[in-house]
């Protein structure tokens, strides 16, 4: 077992002559002193060290979302340009057919009216010669008003002007078509817009 060795609590000569003095007190005050000053240190260290993964997650995360909203945008830009020819395409063959099943309804729907005033006076109907198998039946009913037909070949397929005396009523399914046809455009322009370029 090694000798024992005991502290010497003396004053000291350094080498040039100068007498060190060791104090217990005085060196646990800069031993606490130290701890609290390297423990401040590493605390501010380590509030930096978070504050500057708080601003990089912060970042990541508004540069993830960013790419997420414009892949978001270029999906949906891609599927509205893909829908696009089939949209166009319905409006241009479908509405027109449907609008030629629905002339002869829209024609009765308006008539009401007129004939309620019509007494024994014949309600003219103006027409595109091409709707005249759509217009026939109005006249085969019985029960209905005195109709006079009355082709004019200035007006589209889709309109018919029923006239009675000074009143007028005007079905115009082809600017119905073409009030969807621009709505459709205007949409399909303004959702396949590039939100970077305008």
């Amino acid at each position: 077992m090694p000798p024992l060795r005991l502290e010497v609590f003396t004053a000291e000569k350094t080498q040039d002559g100068a007498t060190f003095v060791t104090d217990l007190n005085a060196l646990e005050e800069a031993r606490l002193a130290s701890y609290e000053q390297g423990y401040t240190a590493g605390w501010e260290d380590a509030v930096a060290a978070q504050n500057a993964e708080k601003s990089q997650m912060a970042a990541h995360l508004a540069h993830n979302l960013q790419s997420l909203s414009f892949t978001y945008h270029e999906a949906r830009v891609h599927i509205l340009r893909a829908l696009e020819p089939l949209l166009t395409e319905m409006i241009a063959q479908v509405l027109p057919e449907i609008a030629k099943g629905a002339l002869t309804v829209t024609i009765q729907d308006a008539l009401m009216p007129l004939a309620e005033t019509a007494a024994d006076s014949p309600i003219k109907i103006l027409f595109n010669p091409a709707a005249r198998s759509s217009i026939e039946p109005l006249i085969e009913q019985a029960n209905g008003p005195p109709l006079e037909l009355v082709e004019e070949v200035t007006l589209g397929e889709g309109q018919v002007f029923l006239q009675l005396g000074d009143v007028e009523t005007r079905v115009d399914l082809d600017g119905a078509i073409f009030e969807i046809k621009a709505a459709l455009e205007d949409f399909l322009t303004l959702t396949t817009k590039d939100p970077l370029h305008g």
